[in-house]
């Protein structure tokens, strides 16, 4: 079992217990961060606990840890769970309070946190490329928020797996909006699209592929394209903090491109890499 962070205190997992009465657990009342680690050193982190506090004050409660305490209990969970390739999950509920839809006066947020070996898919699933179905967006309106109410997601990516697919790319309105845990990005003669900034998740990777896009000339558009547009594109991928950047070669059957990884992915796979590397070597 691996030694996680729970409510100030370093203990087993199983050791671990929240309250029945938890609103993380009546209501989903929660926020959650995944950190990427290398080699020691996660990766944009300021970055997520940015977009933590974010969605905790959207949700009207506070998280009641300093980002210094934050990076401190990151660093002590790596050491003490003897890891170096890992992902790091933080989560922070609003805490236990008697069953009622408004939130409490008063309360105690939850806080856990664990650490994990994580690993990107191998190279050679990258040169096979993934594949994926549609499904509808039906989270509703708060998919800004990185909420631990994750139903509509975990629904929509288990009918992907049960028909053997990697991912399910959600659309909404007849637009391509994200992949269930993943950002959606295509290629279309040589430029790339992305959904814009309209109630989709903020992904930290997103983020690192549009500055990526800008440091090297590529032309890169916030755009909504039609679900049809979208599958006709020379290439589809997706972008997520552990998968890291991913290609799609298929979708509902239908081949995307040529069927296999086009170069544009290859290009921005590889300057994500350089970027992991270079922000490891800084530490």
């Amino acid at each position: 079992m691996s030694t996680v962070f729970f409510n100030g205190e370093y203990v087993r997992s199983e050791e671990a217990t929240v309250s029945p009465e938890d609103r993380g657990f009546n209501f989903a009342d929660g926020v959650y961060e995944v950190v990427r680690v290398y080699r020691g050193v996660p990766f944009c982190l300021e970055d997520h606990l940015q977009r933590m506090r974010y969605g905790a004050s959207e949700l009207d409660f506070s998280i009641p840890l300093t980002d210094a305490e934050i990076r401190e209990m990151v660093q002590e969970l790596l050491k003490r769970n003897d890891l170096s390739e890992a992902m790091v999950y933080m989560q922070v509920t609003r805490g236990a309070a008697r069953r009622a839809h408004p939130f409490p006066d008063d309360y105690a947020p939850t806080v856990y946190a664990v650490a994990r070996e994580a690993s990107a898919p191998s190279k050679e699933d990258l040169k096979r490329g993934m594949n994926a179905i549609t499904h509808p967006d039906n989270r509703g309106g708060l998919c800004y928020i990185k909420t631990v109410n994750l139903l509509a997601n975990c629904l929509a990516m288990t009918r992907a797996k049960r028909r053997g697919a990697y991912e399910a790319l959600l659309v909404r309105d007849g637009f391509v909006t994200e992949a269930t845990a993943r950002s959606a990005f295509c290629v279309i003669d040589g430029t790339i699209y992305t959904y814009p900034l309209a109630n989709i998740l903020p992904s930290i990777t997103r983020k690192n592929v549009i500055e990526l896009a800008e440091e090297n000339g590529w032309n890169l558009q916030e755009r909504a394209l039609p679900v049809d547009t979208f599958l006709a594109a020379d290439e589809i991928f997706l972008a997520g903090t552990v998968a890291e950047i991913v290609p799609v070669v298929e979708v509902d059957g239908q081949t995307i491109g040529n069927g296999r990884p086009g170069p544009v992915f290859w290009r921005v796979y590889e300057a994500f890499q350089e970027r992991i590397e270079s922000v490891t070597r800084s530490g």
